[in-house]
């Protein structure tokens, strides 16, 4: 079997909702979906879901080679972007061609994904993520009740931008997770998209901790400033998650090495050897992983063979437009099917077709980080202070300015 050629394209997801975080908001809730599509000579296509940003360049290391020697292509890949580097998109496009790669792999078995990489049980734990920052109270209530009747007891909610919007948010899904779970205390996480400076980070979880038992904050500070963590990591209660946004082990090796991770977290958009090596570094220091995504589906199937899994990240709970997987939930977990490979299944014709695309470009969309970035010290003064307003957000309250901004 020998690799002939690729094709790309890119869906959206529909969520029917503003959805974003502490950087930005998508206001129609489109966000675009990219796809990679990776074809043999003996008609097994592997599907990849991320970008295809200098796919020609990256590819030449992979064609006309055998498909189903996974690891030493993934390695020859991240060889062929040695000048420039391969972090960004460039290393999300070869984790794309790597899922593509171990989807063929699977297919060519016979076998899911799962089962292939050594999965014993096809359930994955999973909590909520709704991209919520956007939302009024009764839209947040309204979403979370939909993840409480999938079994979900545990979430995660985007924030850092109001000591007190915060606890009453994180409140108020406390209470739907609760109710669902008949008196069962859920899981609740706090996720601000590297917003904070260190002081302000412990300043504001020390406050939610005064009410809330959180089980993790996540990326409270820059990902690649491991001081920065490991101060935030002594001053608070709860854990410490990041990674998503490093690519490669070099990257992960000073945060590790300066306790400052206490949970391992990876897009699912790097791929699943990022992940199946990154799981064995973080298992060599007794660190739990995290997967990280909207279709996470590559490292779902590849969180079932590690030992060291805690739980996946489910946003929506519908596919991008144009795309089936071959898993449900239930319980509060993925269950994954018996489909060989990942499971997935693109209707080109449909995506085509889609005439709605999304707002990925404006200065307000959660991939741009606003200006004023960690030096939000004036609360209450947004001509000042650059902080941005989401619907259904009151105002600072002048309780909310940190002590340390004189500093």
């Amino acid at each position: 079997m020998r690799i002939t050629g690729y094709r790309t394209l890119t869906t959206v997801q529909e969520w029917g909702r503003p959805v974003g975080d502490a950087n930005g908001v998508f206001s129609d809730g489109v966000v675009p979906v990219p796809i990679v599509i990776v074809e043999t000579d003996e008609g097994i296509s592997g599907v990849g879901l991320g970008p295809h940003v200098e796919i020609e360049r990256i590819f030449a290391a992979i064609e006309g080679e055998d498909p189903r020697a996974v690891t030493t292509l993934y390695d020859r890949m991240l060889r062929h972007t040695f000048k420039a580097g391969h972090a960004g998109p460039v290393f999300g496009t070869i984790g794309a061609l790597d899922t593509a790669l171990w989807d063929i792999k699977a297919k060519a078995a016979g076998e899911p994904l799962w089962r292939l990489l050594g999965g014993r049980d096809r359930r994955v734990p999973a909590y909520a993520s709704g991209l919520d920052i956007g939302l009024t109270d009764d839209e947040l209530v309204s979403a979370y009740e939909v993840y409480a009747r999938y079994g979900l007891r545990a979430a995660k909610l985007k924030g850092g931008l109001d000591i007190e919007r915060d606890r009453h948010r994180l409140c108020l899904v406390r209470d739907v997770l609760t109710e669902a779970g008949h008196g069962v205390r859920p899981g609740l996480m706090l996720d601000v998209n590297e917003v904070w400076t260190r002081k302000q980070a412990v300043r504001h979880v020390c406050e939610l901790e005064r009410v809330l038992d959180l089980i993790w904050i996540e990326e409270p500070v820059r990902r690649w400033d491991a001081d920065g963590h490991a101060a935030v990591g002594r001053g608070i209660r709860a854990s410490v998650a990041t990674g998503e946004n490093l690519t490669g082990l070099e990257q992960y090796r000073p945060l590790i090495a300066a306790g400052a991770i206490d949970i391992v977290q990876m897009a699912a958009v790097w791929g699943v050897t990022h992940f199946l090596r990154t799981s064995a570094l973080a298992h060599a220091h007794d660190l739990p992983v995290s997967p990280i995504g909207n279709s996470p589906i590559g490292l779902l199937h590849a969180a079932t063979s590690v030992p060291n899994h805690l739980t996946s990240e489910l946003q929506d709970l519908t596919p991008p437009v144009g795309v089936s997987v071959d898993l449900h939930v239930e319980d509060g977990a993925f269950v994954l099917g018996d489909s060989s490979g990942l499971g997935v299944r693109v209707d080109e014709e449909r995506i085509r077709a889609t005439t709605r695309r999304s707002e990925t470009r404006t200065s307000e969309s959660p991939n741009v980080r606003p200006e004023r970035a960690g030096r939000r010290l004036l609360a209450g003064v947004d001509g000042i202070a650059g902080t941005p307003r989401f619907p259904g957000a009151p105002l600072h309250s002048h309780n909310d300015v940190s002590p340390t901004a004189r500093h």
